[in-house]
């Protein structure tokens, strides 16, 4: 095959279809830039789960004089002894979840809730006799956060159990369903780029079926005839995932490098690493569509 006259063929078919193969280059290049930001933000979101949820821990408060009254079963209606609580720290060290017990007095919570929180309003009246005494207890796995849960809750003493995790859940449910916002609005880029892709080639096809008629009378193989349509939808697709992964590079400097990154420290954002993991991905997902969706497309309209 003359790559030559393939190359002038398909220069020749992106001329006559310009408007269209811009049509399906910004098609192509927002779905794909919406498929590299959602493949991005699962990144993400698994980044700062791995950071997060190794950092939380659950922790397990004892009952003091405040909290009698909502607890009454555990209680007792008293203060927690230092016999329960150590009670409690050595069922959790048999446990071969636990990786590590620590134990804050009500003293050592006064001092931290004053190191935390300088200016609230209770710090005035507050007392250590209010706060509560509890273990911090750190999960070799902290998926098994349940098991725990289980292990000491209702025991006597104990006035609840909780896992840190639950404060951060919400923040976890956003980014997920802002993960699954843009596939659902990938999927639908995608039919378009692709109705637009079939009905290019369609057109293409139609406007040079002179040419590709005398190449069947000539003799010239089905593969000859549907390179030149198949290698222009892969070109537009090329330029479209070119431009999608400047979107996406444009969006990382810009918005999460210079703007993200600063206003919001506590977070973790993801480097350059899984951008450039990204753009080869959306290089060869726009190709294969693209062929594909020509492919079939030519065995339908140009009966070859």
């Amino acid at each position: 095959m003359r790559a030559q006259f393939v190359m002038s063929e398909i220069g020749t078919g992106l001329r006559r279809n310009l408007t269209m193969t811009i049509a399906v280059v910004v098609s192509v290049a927002l779905s794909l830039a919406l498929a590299g930001a959602a493949l991005l933000l699962r990144d993400q979101v698994n980044s700062m789960k791995g950071y997060w949820y190794d950092k939380v821990e659950v922790s397990i408060y004892f009952c003091n004089k405040s909290d009698v009254s909502y607890n009454v079963a555990t209680c007792h209606g008293a203060k927690s002894t230092t016999q329960q609580v150590n009670a409690v720290k050595s069922e959790l060290l048999k446990s071969p979840l636990v990786e590590k017990v620590y134990y804050e007095s009500q003293e050592q919570a006064y001092v931290h809730f004053k190191q935390q929180f300088p200016n609230s309003p209770l710090s005035s009246d507050l007392t250590p006799d209010q706060l509560q005494q509890s273990l911090r207890v750190k999960l070799k796995d902290p998926a098994q956060y349940g098991t725990v849960t289980q292990l000491v809750s209702g025991q006597s003493g104990v006035a609840n159990v909780q896992d840190q995790r639950v404060i951060l859940q919400p923040l976890f449910n956003l980014l997920n369903g802002l993960q699954l916002a843009a596939l659902v609005v990938m999927l639908i880029m995608f039919a378009v780029a692709l109705l637009l892709i079939v009905n290019t080639v369609r057109v293409s096809a139609f406007s040079r079926r002179r040419e590709t008629g005398i190449m069947r009378l000539v003799g010239a193989s089905n593969f000859y005839v549907q390179v030149p349509f198949i290698a222009e939808a892969a070109f537009a697709a090329v330029l479209g995932a070119v431009l999608a992964s400047a979107l996406l590079a444009v969006a990382k400097y810009f918005l999460i490098d210079n703007f993200l990154s600063k206003q919001i420290q506590l977070f973790q954002f993801i480097g350059w690493g899984p951008f450039f993991q990204v753009v080869p991905l959306l290089l060869v997902i726009g190709v294969a569509m693209s062929g594909v969706a020509a492919a079939l497309t030519l065995r339908k309209y140009l009966r070859v």
